[in-house]
């Protein structure tokens, strides 16, 4: 006995473009939208971070991670303050030491702003 081939004929190809071009696109337009808010999210820190740090002497802020994820107003403008800040990390905003700040374990971790501007 002949096994019969019951795959479906590919007459898909143009569909499948024309999915492959709609996901291509609608993951731009998150992803742009993920980017505004992130850089949103970052200038809200910075600001947050002058309010409730001290300034050196050198004129740099600083705040311990445990007053900053602890702070009302922070809880409630942050969606994910840890994301917020490893991604002002990444581009160079703030420093502090390790990869991921954990409440409590780390609350009393400075936070440096490096920069007052994206």
């Amino acid at each position: 006995t002949r096994h019969e081939d019951h795959t479906i004929p590919d007459t898909t190809a143009a569909t499948q473009t024309r999915l492959h071009y709609h996901y291509y696109q609608h993951t731009q337009v998150v992803s742009h939208t993920e980017i505004m808010n992130v850089e949103h999210e970052v200038t809200l820190l910075i600001e947050h971070i002058k309010r409730l740090g001290t300034e050196s002497s050198e004129g740099q802020y600083s705040v311990e991670f445990g007053v900053l994820f602890n702070d009302d107003e922070c809880a409630n403008v942050f969606e994910a303050l840890v994301g917020t800040l490893r991604a002002a990390k990444r581009k160079k905003i703030i420093t502090f030491e390790g990869e991921l700040l954990l409440q409590g374990v780390h609350d009393k971790v400075p936070i440096k702003l490096l920069k007052d501007k994206l």
